[in-house]
């Protein structure tokens, strides 16, 4: 497994497996799997409502919970909750996150900040990050932070490689997660010949070679799936190395284009909508 080093001196494993959209049952086998086959970083949040099946399948696992780099999101409803953290870990049955975020800039996303900076200090949250903060409020949220964030964790993809992004990351060290990182499945993306024509060079998937892309790109890339082969074949990418001319040809691809756009009403929307916990 490659690592990257973050801006606090924590290391990260460089892929992990996502469990957005898996219900408890499907995360609960998933993160079993992943882990047991050498996943060290789970993705999940309170909005994905299987927090509780992510720490079912850690434990049940062969693995030791300080092998496993634990990612979660306060959801914006949680943001003003002064128990929010704990009822997250609770959930997770955990004593602390390697990782925890503010989902969305939505509602009082500022107290959610309070919170991420909060857990930090008392050793409840290894690292922080904001989830979706693109251009107007990570710019806002450069001039609240106290303790500057670890990571950030949005779309990206070789159609939308992030370029404006990452240079404020740069200024700061802060890592891209990148989710949709096969463009939400699309085919005419996975079927690019570039990506084709590498697959039969390295002996590849065009996926894997996408997902390589992704390390490459210096991104920590999440692919969530209840299907164990496709979660063993993600993994089964670091037998080989893109060369530079073969990355400048992906970023050839990079259109400006991508599959999530969300609307001011949609976060008013989610300032209001409160999860279901699994119980």
């Amino acid at each position: 497994m490659e690592t990257l080093k973050l801006n606090n001196g924590m290391e990260c494993p460089v892929i992990g497996i996502g469990t957005f959209m898996l219900s408890p049952t499907d995360a609960e086998n998933s993160v079993r799997e992943a882990v047991q086959m050498g996943y060290s970083l789970v993705d999940t949040a309170n909005a994905y409502v299987n927090e509780r099946a992510v720490g079912r399948g850690i434990r049940t696992s062969s693995v030791k919970r300080e092998d496993v780099f634990i990612s979660t999101k306060l959801w914006p409803s949680e943001y003003e909750n002064p128990n929010a953290v704990d009822e997250t870990l609770e959930r997770l049955g955990v004593e602390y996150v390697d990782l925890l975020y503010i989902h969305q800039p939505a509602g009082n996303w500022l107290a959610g900040y309070r919170q991420l900076e909060k857990a930090h200090r008392e050793g409840k949250a290894k690292s922080i990050g904001i989830s979706n903060f693109e251009g107007k409020y990570i710019a806002e949220l450069e001039n609240e932070w106290e303790i500057v964030p670890q990571f950030i964790q949005v779309e990206a993809h070789p159609y939308f490689a992030q370029h404006e992004l990452r240079e404020t990351l740069d200024q700061y060290g802060i890592k891209l997660m990148s989710w949709y990182p096969l463009g939400h499945g699309d085919k005419s993306l996975i079927s690019e010949p570039v990506f084709t024509e590498l697959g039969r060079k390295y002996g590849k998937t065009n996926a894997q070679i996408i997902l390589r892309w992704h390390t490459q790109m210096g991104f920590v890339v999440i692919p969530g799936s209840k299907n164990v082969a496709y979660i063993r074949d993600n993994l089964d990418i670091f037998d080989f190395t893109l060369t530079a001319d073969e990355m400048a040809q992906i970023a050839k691809l990079n259109k400006g284009i991508r599959y999530y756009n969300r609307t001011d009403a949609q976060l008013r929307q989610f300032a209001a909508w409160q999860p279901t916990y699994e119980k």
